[in-house]
């Protein structure tokens, strides 16, 4: 990667939750939707959905920071997702839906700490995201890619992803 290349894996419920709104940023130039911070070696989503193989389901996503940076896109996550709930987004219930947040240094672990504490200060219930060091991810299955662009009109993209992309237009709003 160049000197403004950079990775992020984020969880926060159903990975195309995640992958529709990380797409709608500029800067955000690639975005996977993937597992990581569990056992199992090159783990399905049959695997995932049993939560025998404890990953989480995440989105892998390299972003120029020249153009968006590493807080704003923290920011983002929390302002689109419920950090409170343990295990779960809504309906969609198990360990692979917690809330996960990874970096790859010392400055990136603080910028995550500051926006927590930041958001803390405004919720009455704690915030149980998990903050671990960047794992290795690995690639979802390829159906999982791409979902919302190609799938926009069903049930669950319009009750569930919908909601989060409005989320998201707010947030850009207030910016």
């Amino acid at each position: 990667m160049s000197d403004s290349k950079y990775k992020l894996i984020l969880g926060g419920g159903c990975f195309w939750c995640l992958e529709a709104i990380y797409s709608r940023i500029d800067g955000c130039e690639s975005i996977s939707p993937g597992y990581a911070a569990g056992k199992t070696e090159n783990p399905t989503y049959k695997e995932i959905c049993s939560g025998n193989s404890e990953h989480a389901e995440v989105i892998e996503i390299i972003y120029d920071a020249s153009k968006v940076n590493f807080k704003s896109l923290i920011e983002v996550f929390f302002a689109t997702h419920d950090a409170t709930s343990l295990n779960r987004q809504g309906n969609d219930v198990g360990t692979q839906y917690r809330s996960i947040v990874c970096y790859s240094n010392c400055a990136e672990k603080e910028i995550i700490e500051q926006v927590i504490a930041n958001q803390q200060s405004q919720l009455q219930a704690p915030i149980v995201t998990q903050v671990i060091e960047l794992p290795v991810f690995y690639p979802a299955e390829i159906e999982h890619h791409d979902y919302y662009a190609q799938n926009s009109n069903q049930p669950y993209c319009q009750m569930v992803i919908k909601p989060k992309l409005d989320k998201l237009i707010q947030w850009k709003e207030q910016q």
